[in-house]
């Protein structure tokens, strides 16, 4: 199916996946900035709603907020993600297809997840459509990088950063989540799973799930191990001038095997803001080029391209 057309119903929770069953089902509920919050229950009171724009770290309840909004107004509603309908041809035909028909309801709303995954042809057919349907037709875009958006759709959007909530906010609703599911935990448990993968609350969610074992939290020692790992590798990235930091890593590299890398590698995408603010389209650019490589050599050396890439990404930082 290409795309998804939703009532806007509030979902029984009675999913089996924790982040959906938990998923936010009214506008109080959701966690995050009290301002946007404010001006989105505005947007409901009024019943209308302008072009929105999204934008922000993965996991910090985007689609969530897109989803909220378009159930607090009278409309239809369709949902795209922008990954699987990234060419013109799905902008233009399915898009418009939907933008320009009748509808049941005053308004219809089309969220565009992750937009900035559209090519720039597709943006710009889809700039034409913000004004040509806008009698009738809002869209919502939520994106990951609001740069990889062109300059004529976000001046005609109204642009929200989702900025990630407090960990305390966020420890607080994992308890809350596992006291509902009647899931025996302890504080180091909470501790270890919201350091790990903040500010992603999605994947602290998952991860959570998928260590309860006969309703108790079990974190394994070896995924203990490795994550400990990871975030000593991401703080000696922060400090790419300390004397021997190379060194350090290098000698870390020695503990990961030739299938860890693949963790690795995306655990440093993954945290790439935090150790390379105003420069991760260059360390992400490395990355890539270092994966690509990986293919091309056997197993027991990949640790040796890994390291050669280390040392541009520590180049780049200095």
């Amino acid at each position: 199916m290409d795309f998804v057309i939703e009532e806007n119903i509030i979902p029984k929770n009675n999913h089996s996946l924790w982040v959906e069953k938990y998923r936010p089902a009214t506008m109080d509920k959701f966690i995050g900035s009290e301002s946007v919050k404010e001006t989105f229950l505005q947007f409901i009171k009024k019943d209308d709603i302008p072009h929105i724009l999204l934008f922000g770290p993965a996991g910090t309840g985007k689609t969530s907020l897109a989803k909220l909004l378009t159930r607090g107004i009278n409309c239809d509603m369709m949902y795209i993600n922008a990954s699987d309908q990234s060419r013109i041809e799905d902008v233009r035909v399915r898009i418009k297809d939907y933008a320009c028909s009748a509808g049941f309801k005053p308004l219809k709303v089309i969220i565009l997840d992750e937009a900035d995954r559209l090519s720039r042809d597709a943006q710009g057919a889809l700039r034409n459509m913000l004004e040509t349907y806008s009698a009738h037709t809002r869209f919502i875009l939520t994106c990951n990088y609001v740069e990889k958006m062109i300059e004529p759709i976000s001046s005609r959007m109204q642009t929200f950063e989702i900025k990630p909530v407090s960990k305390k906010e966020v420890a607080i609703r994992l308890v809350e989540i596992l006291t509902s599911e009647g899931v025996k935990f302890s504080q180091e448990d909470i501790v270890f799973i919201v350091n790990t993968y903040y500010p992603d609350i999605r994947k602290i969610i998952n991860f959570a799930q998928q260590s309860t074992i006969d309703g108790k939290i079990k974190i394994s020692k070896q995924n203990a191990v490795e994550v400990d790992m990871l975030n000593k590798l991401v703080e000696l990235l922060k400090s790419p001038t300390k004397p021997g930091v190379f060194d350090e890593i290098r000698k870390m590299t020695a503990e990961f095997d030739s299938d860890s890398l693949e963790t690795v590698y995306r655990y440093l995408f993954d945290k790439v803001e935090e150790f390379a603010k105003g420069k991760e389209a260059l360390i992400i650019f490395e990355l890539a080029d270092s994966i690509y490589q990986q293919g091309l050599v056997i197993p027991k050396v990949r640790d040796i391209t890994f390291l050669a890439c280390i040392y541009k990404i520590l180049k780049h930082l200095k």
